[in-house]
This record gives structure tokens, C-alpha cells and sequence, in this order.
């Protein structure tokens, strides 16, 4: 990987603090964790969408997945 210091003056991108910080989130949790904030974060999504907004999300995925298999 390149290292682009130089343009900002010895200062870490956002692109590399994000990866630096998911690598070390990676490196202190295990799979639980991961699992943990997945089902939160469905919760949470859950309270704040109703039936149509499932629905839509639904019909976006089988066109990709249609899309996809006429390749």
C-alpha cells in the first residue's frame, strides 16, 4: 500500500484511520461481538421503518440478484 504522509503533512488520511480502527476493532472482539451490534443494529432499524420500507429494500435486492444471473 502506498503511503500518501506526504500530502498532508504527516497526517493519516480518513481512509487509514478507518481501516487502522477496524483492524484493531477486529483484533480486540471476537465473533459475538459482531453478531451483538448486527442484532442491535436490526432492532434498531426495525423500530425505525415499517412493512414498506422492507418491502422496497426487498424488491431492490431480488432486481440486483436477477440482474446479476443474466450475465
Amino acid at each position: 500500500m502506498a503511503n500518501n504522509r506526504g500530502n498532508n503533512n504527516g497526517k493519516m488520511s480518513v481512509e487509514e484511520a478507518g481501516r487502522k480502527g477496524g483492524e484493531a476493532t477486529s483484533n480486540n472482539h471476537g465473533q459475538e461481538f459482531y453478531e451483538e451490534i448486527g442484532r442491535k443494529g436490526g432492532e434498531a432499524t426495525s423500530d425505525n421503518h415499517d412493512k414498506d420500507f422492507y418491502e422496497e429494500i426487498g424488491k431492490k435486492g431480488g432486481e440486483s440478484r436477477g440482474n446479476s444471473n443474466n450475465n
